[in-house]
């Protein structure tokens, strides 16, 4: 069986620094290693509309913000397919038919559904699309055979949903789709990146977000204002790591050489995280540690968007002979779907025979 990833982002901002540790800098990884056939990158502008519907020039503006976010980190469209969601209708019709597979109380136990819907105030009044967005997700991931895919920890229920589609379909049709698997980040600090003011989510929505292509000073000025330990008031007092954002940080950006370059004063963060402990080390030392950290990483991204901005058509060309592969791809696998359904009326004899047979 072939290896294939499926993974994506909605279109309603620019990336952060939370996409990039959580799933971005994996991409790259697994798709220069060579170990997969196909890598499937989608811009998931139709699941961006489920709550955006009254502001669809929210979602236009920012799918080229994506596709530039993505090109700037690494993406290879030599070795990843990039496609728009929307532009692949097969996935709407997939989507129709795993609707009949969930129950309405099954879509409303999914936990991240139900934080999103909180998130959102939307408990009165819940759109249909976004709270059918799990069945959405699965025909995405379905469509292309997905065998990976690589997401935060927060999209495991989602996956475990398309999982249960899944054997469903097989199960009442016979063997046609295949079964994902999730791949999450190995550093647990990049699972769920808090945002800079300490809340648990980093958010475009919370604004509370370090862009990957913001300015260096605007980055220094968000890592400067960053939640720390309340408690810790004086340079002598003990600070506490937990809940502490910027070693949370830390934790997901800094290397070894990080600390040779900027901060030879310690070997690891094991160290500093210690001195930090027992007191004796300011806020602002460890913050501006940090922000060196961030700057040295997301540089390199700020400086190859700036390369891709000057060529947007040819970014323009990337999405659209992407999106035509992803569309074949797609299309294959509903004829698969709807011959194992048996309702391909069309696309063989059989059905015709049956009934020549029958009114004969």
């Amino acid at each position: 069986m072939s290896k294939i990833i499926l993974t994506g982002d909605r279109p309603t901002g620019k990336l952060h620094v939370g996409h990039y540790v959580g799933s971005l800098k994996r991409r790259v990884e697994l798709q220069n290693s060579g170990s997969f056939d196909d890598i499937y990158i989608m811009i998931a502008d139709a699941q961006a509309l489920t709550d955006n519907a009254d502001n669809p020039k929210k979602v236009r503006d920012n799918i080229m913000e994506v596709a530039l976010d993505y090109l700037s980190c690494g993406i290879d469209p030599e070795k990843s397919t990039l496609l728009i969601q929307s532009e692949v209708p097969e996935l709407t019709e997939l989507s129709f038919y795993y609707m009949n597979l969930v129950t309405v109380s099954r879509v409303q136990r999914n936990p991240t559904v139900k934080s999103e819907i909180q998130m959102r105030n939307f408990e009165a009044s819940i759109p249909v699309g976004f709270f059918t967005y799990p069945i959405s997700q699965a025909a995405d991931i379905t469509a292309f055979k997905a065998t990976t895919v690589p997401v935060g920890e927060d999209q495991l229920p989602m996956l475990e949903q398309t999982k249960e589609i899944v054997r469903k379909f097989n199960s009442v049709y016979g063997d046609t789709l295949v079964e994902p698997e999730i791949l999450l980040p190995d550093n647990k600090a990049c699972l769920r990146l808090p945002g800079i003011d300490g809340k648990a989510k980093m958010s475009k929505s919370l604004g509370n977000c370090i862009y990957l292509s913001e300015e260096t000073n605007e980055i220094k000025k968000k890592v400067m204002s960053m939640y720390t330990d309340p408690d810790h008031i004086k340079i002598e007092d003990p600070g506490k790591l937990e809940g502490n954002t910027v070693f949370t940080y830390l934790d997901a950006f800094s290397t070894k050489e990080h600390f040779e370059e900027f901060l030879p004063d310690y070997s690891c963060l094991d160290e500093l995280k210690e001195h930090y402990t027992k007191g004796g080390l300011g806020d602002v030392k460890v913050k501006k540690f940090l922000n060196n950290v961030i700057q040295s990483e997301l540089e390199p991204i700020r400086n190859r968007r700036a390369e891709y901005q000057k060529d947007i058509t040819y970014v323009y060309d990337i999405l659209k002979s992407g999106t035509e592969k992803a569309r074949e791809v797609a299309a294959n696998t509903l004829s698969e779907v709807k011959n194992s359904m048996k309702i391909n009326y069309f696309d063989n004899r059989e059905w015709l025979e049956e009934q020549i047979k029958k009114y004969s």
